[in-house]
Order: structure tokens, then sequence, then C-alpha cells
């Protein structure tokens, strides 16, 4: 068995998935490489299969019809033979200082009594057109360099949660947990890093800079404009996880602090897909809002009611026009402010 298995989904990555691939490559075999060649058309499936020649103790590529993000992570988890599991964008990289750290703290873990079911490290913002990169640091949330669980962990502010690019799961976790990502969805993120925290007990978060995430392709999923062409796939994200919150209610307020997390990370989603429906300025978006929010009322009362009355949800209703200009406005603000896409 290997101690980590990193899944790579590529689709037409053939202009930049060498780059994530040879930084994950430092490694060596303790590293299970799974490479997703999710049906391209370009050069992708061609520069994988070079790879698991070249690497053939360490690279294993999939090839499948396309079905999206989701489909390709879908595919490395239930492919996986490392202990923990990682999903690494094509067009992202490692960095090796932090990544021989992890595997170093793994190998503890897999060695010794306490079971870990997720690490968490920081991630860097690498946006093409700026010079300085924002890391996502938890140093203020989480202990440093400790086993702690949910009962440890302090508030996170509105709007810094754990993505996908600050966690490495234990790959037994997601199986047991039932974790099956929608095809065809983007957006499918937020529910890799929702579904399996009532599962989680032990964490460890190593203040260590490892995942660095590009950010300046105009097609990018999120960017604004390619956001509000998409919204009916962040609109289905977001239901997923009102659904799974109404459905799992009580096992997930079996712990305080957990609920409070998962809560106002739902909370985020929602008013993400609210902006973006009041930002397009359409009726028929609008009215989309207005669907949103009577699907959460009819899933879960006492839910509609935390997310409707709290200070994000008085914030999206602001009645007319005026009102929505003001969200609008109240949001590029932040935006500017906290420099986020």
């Amino acid at each position: 068995m290997k101690l980590l298995s990193i899944t790579v989904p590529c689709y037409n990555s053939q202009d930049y998935m060498k780059h994530c691939i040879d930084s994950l490559l430092v490694g060596g075999n303790e590293v299970e490489i799974i490479i997703v060649d999710d049906g391209s058309t370009d050069s992708t499936g061609e520069i994988a299969d070079q790879y698991q020649t070249e690497y053939p103790e360490i690279v294993r590529v999939i090839h499948k019809k396309n079905g999206g993000h989701g489909s390709a992570v879908n595919a490395g988890i239930e492919n996986a033979t490392g202990l923990f599991f990682k999903v690494v964008d094509s067009d992202d990289w490692v960095k090796e200082i932090a990544y021989r750290k992890i595997l170093m703290t793994l190998a503890d873990f897999a060695g010794g009594n306490v079971r870990l079911d997720m690490l968490i490290s920081n991630f860097v913002y690498n946006k093409v057109e700026e010079k300085r990169h924002k890391v996502m640091r938890y140093t203020h949330n989480l202990p440093v360099d400790q086993v702690f669980t949910w009962k440890d962990i302090k508030k996170f502010r509105k709007g810094k949660y754990l993505l996908m690019h600050s966690v490495i799961f234990r790959t037994k976790l997601l199986r047991e947990c039932g974790l099956k990502l929608p095809e065809h969805t983007f957006y499918v993120d937020n529910l890799y890093v929702f579904e399996p925290l009532p599962f989680v007990t032990n964490m460890y978060y190593l203040d260590v800079n490892f995942y660095y995430y590009f950010i300046g392709r105009q097609d990018q999923s999120v960017h604004e404009d390619v956001m509000i062409s998409r919204i009916d796939q962040q609109l289905r994200v977001n239901r997923m996880m009102v659904d799974f919150f109404a459905e799992n209610y009580g096992m997930i307020a079996s712990s305080k602090k957990r609920f409070s997390y998962m809560f106002n990370y739902l909370e985020i989603i929602t008013t993400v897909s609210s902006i973006l429906l009041i930002y397009s300025g359409t009726e028929e978006n609008l009215e989309k809002k207005n669907e949103l929010w009577k699907y959460i009322k009819e899933r879960n009362f006492l839910l509609y009611l935390r997310l409707r009355y709290g200070i994000l949800g008085n914030y999206v209703y602001l009645p007319g026009k005026g009102g929505r200009t003001i969200t609008v406005g109240g949001y590029k603000l932040f935006q500017k402010l906290y420099n986020f896409n």
C-alpha cells in the first residue's frame, strides 16, 4: 500500500500538466500519482501515458469518457491504493519542502496508534497578474503541529474556510462516508470539503505552504463572468449542500463547533449564489434566487430561518432595486478589500 494517493484530474491539460506532475514526482515511491484523463481531445492522454511508461511504480493513468471534475475525482477515490488521498488540479503544483514534511507527517501517523482523518496545510493563491502571492493560513483557527478534534478549533471568520487545496483525507473515510461527486458539474470541490466532515474526528495542521493554486485563465471556473454563465451548476451544488445538511442535521449538530463551521460554510455558498444571481441583473436569475431560498425553506425550515435572518441572509434580501444595488456594491467593496475571486 502506498502512503499517499494523489489524483490529478486532466481535461485538455497539455499546456500545463507537466509542471504539476513534475512537482508531484518528488514524493517518490511513497506516492501514487493517478492521472485521470477525462476524455481529453488534445495530447493530454499521450503525455499521461509517457509519465506512466517512465515512472511505472509511481504513475497510473486512467482514461475515461468526459464526466467533469467530479467524475475524475470519483475515479481517483475508487482506484486509490494509498492510505491517504489528495486532489491536485492539473494547472496547480506543490512546493517540495512542504511536500516532504507532509509525507513525513503522514508516515508517522501510518505507523502510529492515532488514526488521522484529515491533514490540513496552507495553500497559496498564485495570481498571474500579481507579483505577491496570497497565502491562506489557519494559525488563528487551528492548533499547529498536534492532533486535535472539533472542540479544539476556533471560529473561522466569514469567507475563510478549508478548501480542497488545503486538505488530505484518509482514503477509507472518503469511501465509507459515501462521497460521490456529481458529473458534468463545476464547483463540486465545495461538496468534497463539506460532506466528509461529520465523519472526521482527528485532525492535524501543518503550517506549511504546500499547494499553489493558479488563477489567471479567462475560462477558469472561478472567473466571475464564467460563474454567472454556469450559475445553474453553482445552484445544483448549493442545493446538494442544503440536502446533505438537512438530511444529516442531527449528526452535524452533535458537535457544536462542527455545526457552526458547516453552517457558516453553507451560508457563504448560499450568499455567493444569491449575489451572483442579483449581479447578473436578469429577471430570470432574480426568480432563481427566490426559488433557491424557497427550496431551503421546504427542505428544513429551521435551517432556512438561520440562513435567511442572519447577517448575510438579510444582506442579500435588501428590498427593491435600490437594495440590490447596495448588495452588489457591498460585494464589490468586499471583493476589493479581501482580494478574492
